[in-house]
């Protein structure tokens, strides 16, 4: 006996071996290789966690750039109205802009002249800005 070569000319083989040995069309793959992908599972959780790191790294620069400054002007803004005092000169949030002429610690309010005789209540938090520090008040 001698060695079994396949037979070289297409038209002697069936059409079953020519399908199984045909390359596959295009749109062929199309179909399969989604398939493919599909098939095997993640393996471990460390990919889920590196997803995480883009949106844990803007937070991150975010807290730098918007909130932590923020929260110091807010911060820098009470301890100006904590020690506004009567003489100083004050721009409300509305632009008035007058002088303190009565402080009381306990209330939230205090009294501005914005003109010669014409005094007026103004919430603390409506302060902007102290213009001219005076010195404080000798008792």
């Amino acid at each position: 006996m001698g060695i079994v070569r396949p037979a070289s000319n297409p038209d002697r083989r069936g059409w079953a071996v020519q399908a199984r040995l045909a390359p596959l069309s295009m749109e062929s793959r199309l179909f399969i290789s989604p398939a493919f992908a599909q098939g095997a599972p993640a393996a471990g959780g460390t990919d889920m966690i590196l997803q995480f790191v883009p949106f844990i790294l803007i937070f991150v620069i975010m807290w730098f750039l918007i909130i932590r400054p923020q929260q110091r002007r807010v911060r820098a803004h009470q301890e100006m109205i904590k020690n506004v005092r009567r003489g100083d000169t004050v721009v409300t949030s509305g632009g008035i802009i007058g002088k303190v002429t009565k402080v009381l610690e306990d209330s939230a309010d205090i009294e501005v002249e914005i003109a010669e005789g014409v005094k007026v209540k103004v919430a603390r938090a409506m302060i902007s800005e102290v213009r001219t520090k005076s010195e404080p008040v000798k008792v």
